[in-house]
């Protein structure tokens, strides 16, 4: 059988998240509420801490501490603890964990908070129609947190030696067979691994570097001496090329720019 992960400790009130809050169990709650009432944070905010604990769990404030309403709430599944409301009054407080019992009743918040086991007991509660009768968001939210697999065979089929079923079996999945007429489908789940975050990593920078300024530097493949040098430039390799018609004449061309020029004063 697939074993869940080891729930990791809550420390207090004011760590707690809608997902977190599902690892605690009902004397974690009463414990935490009686260290919260001595704690100011708390009780400037604690609506918003119950509203968390509320997404988890049952809470009930009884109106006495007599034994037989005590008795009732204690044989309905609840804890009972007491809370200091002010230095005369305290409160009597029944908690109790929420119970998965439907498909309705799984969230991304508590569905890695229960066991492949108890999945697939509350999916053979389903009216028995298989993983085909649980709607998309519902199978989202198991997919999140369990790895399933399905197949339908004949029943003198399922349990073939070296077949799918003994496989999956021996790979660690949990079996819930759903009897289909003649026929079988087995639901294969296995709790999936938490994958850790990955967290980006800089590399330290020095403060006091000044960065290398290759933007003017050559190319090493390049051949510098293909590049212009003002100093070797003279009258001998220095030249300007273009196209002169064979019938100008440089006097007369001058003589004209000279007349032009005048014209102008």
């Amino acid at each position: 059988m697939a074993k869940q992960s080891k729930k990791k400790q809550t420390g207090s009130l004011k760590t707690l998240t809608k997902s977190n809050v599902w690892d605690l169990q009902e004397n974690d709650v009463i414990r935490m509420w009686q260290l919260g009432e001595k704690d100011l944070e708390y009780r400037e905010n604690k609506q918003r801490y119950n509203d968390i604990l509320r997404t988890a769990f049952l809470i009930e404030e009884l109106p006495n501490d007599s034994a037989p309403i005590k008795k009732k709430y204690t044989n309905m599944g609840y804890k009972i603890g007491t809370m200091k409301i002010d230095e005369e009054k305290k409160a009597v407080i029944a908690v109790r964990k929420r119970p998965i019992t439907r498909i309705t009743d799984l969230t991304y918040e508590n569905i890695r908070h229960i066991t492949a086991p108890k999945l697939l007991e509350v999916i053979d509660k389903n009216f028995g129609g298989g993983w085909d009768s649980i709607s998309q968001s519902i199978q989202d939210i198991i997919e999140s947190g369990f790895d399933i697999s399905t197949t339908t065979l004949p029943k003198d089929r399922l349990h073939k030696k070296g077949g799918m079923y003994e496989k999956k079996v021996a790979d660690g999945y949990d079996v819930l067979e759903i009897p289909k007429g003649g026929w079988i489908e087995a639901i294969f789940a296995k709790v999936k691994p938490e994958m850790e975050k990955p967290k980006m990593r800089f590399e330290p920078k020095d403060e006091d570097e000044i960065p290398e300024d290759n933007f003017n530097k050559l190319d090493e493949d390049e051949d510098s001496e293909s590049m212009f040098n003002d100093d070797e430039i003279n009258e001998e390799n220095y030249r300007t090329t273009f196209e002169i018609d064979s019938d100008f004449d440089e006097e007369e061309a001058a003589e004209n720019v000279s007349d032009e020029a005048m014209g102008e004063y």
